[in-house]
């Protein structure tokens, strides 16, 4: 029978959440199986009860995994960590328009636009990146604890948070500088985190099915709260207006809370396989990206105590990460043909028996 199973390669940070393939747990095979569902299934399309179809694909060479996508708003720029390198993207104009180079394992891109600064995790050589956001040139770096994963740039006390996923901890970088300024003792391992801009930081502890919060200037764990009956939270979004976390589970709910009192409000079915959430505050909608099950979940906030879901909307296989234009409401999602590879030693790591080709852009919209 068909094997479910959950992997996170070191390599660019790929989390394939319970794909069922045959065979895929032994040390060795001697069969080639292809991705469950080609690269290019979809053409655009047409709208369902949630308005939101697929207008275009964009190719994105290169074959390496990926992870996190960040919009940089009123730029038309999207930030893609792809491989060893982030691609930068024009929406308008579907052409890439820079890189950003010479890293290892890379998740997450943030911006400073204060300090004219983007930053970016770099898991594999522990080291946060830093950029400038006008020429995209890298201008320096700052220490982390290995596995740099997440990270959320907090305008509030100016400071870059990332969340460093075996090593369970927070690295504190102070924007304007890029010096470390403190390390946060996480307790379990973390995943997306988010901000309030308002003096609380947010994540996701998937090992604990929890949701932290952080005093980004004393550095605090503030308060704790349980997700249940959600089950190893992944994705991570705000209504800052409204103060409600939206926490993608990978039982398949959304589990929304209160971000003030820590109080489970609801839960609301999503797919499989999520890794992002984002929410939208121009149309009131959280959105899920799930993997596995090929879909996008938009669920509707009807108010700070009502909420339901709209629709799942059709995506491709592996599109689990994802960003948003809040001006357009345009969602952007990327996923790739994932082949495994035939006669592989036993000896070899289990994500290097993948390869990765036809790596394209999703953008829907309505």
């Amino acid at each position: 029978m068909p094997q479910a199973f959950t992997f996170k390669t070191f390599f660019g940070g790929i989390i394939l959440a319970g794909i069922a393939m045959t065979g895929l747990a032994a040390c060795s095979s001697t069969k080639t199986a292809a991705t469950p569902a080609p690269a290019h299934s979809l053409t655009a399309s047409t709208a369902g009860p949630s308005g939101y179809h697929l207008l275009k694909t964009i190719p994105i060479p290169g074959n390496g995994f990926w992870d996190y996508l960040t919009f940089e708003q009123g730029t038309n720029r999207l930030f893609i960590t792809h491989g060893n390198e982030v691609v930068v993207v024009n929406v308008a104009t579907d052409k890439i328009i820079g890189t950003i180079g010479g890293m290892t394992a890379i998740h997450g891109v943030v911006f400073a636009p204060e300090f004219n600064r983007g930053f970016v995790t770099d898991g594999g050589a522990a080291k946060l990146r830093i950029f400038n956001l006008k020429t995209l040139k890298e201008i320096g770096s700052a220490p982390t604890d290995p596995d740099a994963d997440g990270d959320v740039y907090d305008p509030y006390s100016q400071r870059v948070f990332t969340f460093n996923g075996r090593s369970h901890t927070s690295t504190v970088v102070d924007a304007k500088t890029g010096k470390v300024v403190g390390r946060i003792q996480l307790g379990g391992d973390p995943e997306f985190p988010v901000t309030d801009g308002q003096g609380h930081v947010y994540d996701n502890i998937t090992s604990l099915s929890q949701v932290i919060e952080i005093n980004p200037r004393t550095l605090k764990i503030t308060h704790r709260w349980p997700l249940a009956p959600g089950q190893h939270p992944s994705g991570l979004a705000i209504d800052a207006k409204h103060h409600i976390l939206f926490s993608g589970c990978h039982n398949g709910m959304m589990v929304i809370m209160n971000a003030d009192t820590g109080k489970v409000i609801t839960t609301e079915p999503i797919g499989l396989g999520v890794d992002a959430v984002r929410f939208d505050p121009g149309t009131g909608d959280a959105f899920a990206s799930n993997g596995q099950s090929a879909d996008l979940t938009v669920i509707h906030e009807d108010s700070p105590t009502q909420f339901h879901v709209v629709e799942n909307v059709k995506t491709e296989r592996g599109a689990r990460t994802m960003a948003l234009d809040l001006a357009n409401h345009e969602v952007f999602l990327v996923t790739a043909k994932i082949t495994r590879l035939a006669h592989v030693p036993p000896h070899v790591p289990f994500y290097r028996r993948f390869r990765v080709s036809d790596f394209h852009l999703l953008i829907y919209g309505r």
